[in-house]
């Protein structure tokens, strides 16, 4: 069971809006899919909610539960992928 909060929600804006998501496999981006933001593969949830909701101290699983549509290999994904992106700045 996955119990992790965002442990700085500075980075909420930095990995939604300045993280290259198209080299995350789990997300996608489509101009007539929620105004073209990046959303979890198959669904149409943003990545941001992700983010929004750790910040404001949601955990993963309950995020899962909020948003059944997305998967837990979907989040560990994202996170995995927001983590190695920010290393390499």
């Amino acid at each position: 069971m996955l119990q992790t909060s965002c442990p700085d929600p500075k980075l909420k804006h930095i990995m939604c809006s300045m993280l290259d998501w198209s080299n995350c496999p789990e997300v996608e981006r489509a101009k007539d899919k929620v105004s073209g933001a990046w959303v979890f593969r198959g669904t149409r949830v943003p990545v941001r909610a992700l983010f929004e909701n750790l910040e404001t101290g949601a955990t993963i699983d309950q995020f899962l539960e909020w948003f059944p549509g997305v998967t837990s290999k979907q989040v560990v994904a994202v996170l995995a992928h927001a983590e190695q992106s920010l290393a390499e700045v």
